[in-house]
């Protein structure tokens, strides 16, 4: 058995019939950022983190900045920025803790994790590398920037009462999103998910619920929920810069026709303008099921 996966990855990898493609892809997780890895960090302005808070609960949040705010030396990735103090991260990220990033470029539907701890530094932050490898360019919609908008402070950091017809608006419509999870040791990962606009789905209950596409074969998210239910989401709104937090816990649906996971909202924060950047209308892709 490879090294690379823990134990709650090989059991979601051995449910979903794909242990042996998983070992096969086991072999382009790396403990240090190639060159040309380093070079597509140097090129993007997303940065999605995941991570607990003190109580344990788990948020993903988001960072932007222009080109060349993510630096990779070797086994370090340098992040020029840091969360919002409003931010439910910000008092994690202001110290030392696990994180698991994905930096992602809707333009060119290129995506990369970085896993590892993080610590705080004068310009920003700090990765020490432990796991880094790219992902494949499925159900990643793709967008260009259209512009940067003059108000670059997050406003109106808000956390909600429960899922207000705003928050569910996002969530019906959205194309995208992001989910933060953590292993039993604690290190973490965030992963993105995406899909035509409805294939996220909040049931009566106020339960969410989306299906769980066929990706690379990993379960890094999967396979973190087999070990530890809580997970954070982060849903972006690409037009406003507007993003919705959510923490809770996660179950897996193995029995399905369709894997689906359920979660269950136990905090939400809104933040308008949390992020400069404005994208244009999405290009769905080919791989969504209809």
């Amino acid at each position: 058995m490879s090294s690379v996966y823990h134990p709650g990855e090989l059991a979601a990898q051995a449910k979903a019939g794909v242990r042996d493609e998983a070992e096969r892809l086991g072999g382009i997780v790396r403990t240090a950022v190639p060159p040309a890895a380093a070079e597509f960090l140097a090129q993007q302005r997303i940065l999605v983190l995941s991570a607990d808070d003190a109580a344990g609960s788990m948020w993903a949040t988001l960072l932007t900045g222009r080109p060349g705010f993510l630096r990779a030396e070797s086994g370090t990735v340098w992040v020029d920025a840091r969360p919002a103090p409003s931010d439910p991260l910000a008092a994690s990220l202001a110290g030392h803790t696990q994180v698991g990033a994905l930096a992602i470029d809707p333009a060119t539907r290129r995506r990369m994790r970085v896993n590892g701890p993080v610590d705080a530094v004068e310009s920003g932050l700090r990765i020490t590398v432990e796991q880094a490898y790219p992902n494949c360019p499925k159900y990643i919609q793709r967008r260009e920037p259209i512009r940067e908008s003059a108000v670059p402070a997050p406003v109106g950091a808000e956390e909600l009462a429960g899922l207000d017809a705003a928050a569910l608006r996002v969530i019906h419509t959205a194309d995208t999103f992001f989910v933060g999870t953590t292993a039993a040791d604690g290190r973490c990962d965030a992963s993105h998910r995406g899909g035509n606009p409805g294939f996220v789905h909040v049931e009566p209950d106020g339960t969410v619920s989306w299906p769980d596409y066929p990706g690379n074969a990993m379960m890094m998210t999967l396979g973190n929920l087999e070990q530890n239910p809580a997970a954070g989401l982060l849903f972006f709104e690409w037009a406003t810069g507007t993003t919705l937090q959510l923490t809770g816990r996660a179950e897996v649906d193995w029995a399905a026709r369709q894997r689906a996971v359920r979660y269950r909202v136990e905090r939400a924060w809104r933040t308008g303008l949390a992020s400069p950047l404005r994208w244009g209308a999405p290009e769905y892709s080919r791989f969504n099921p209809d």
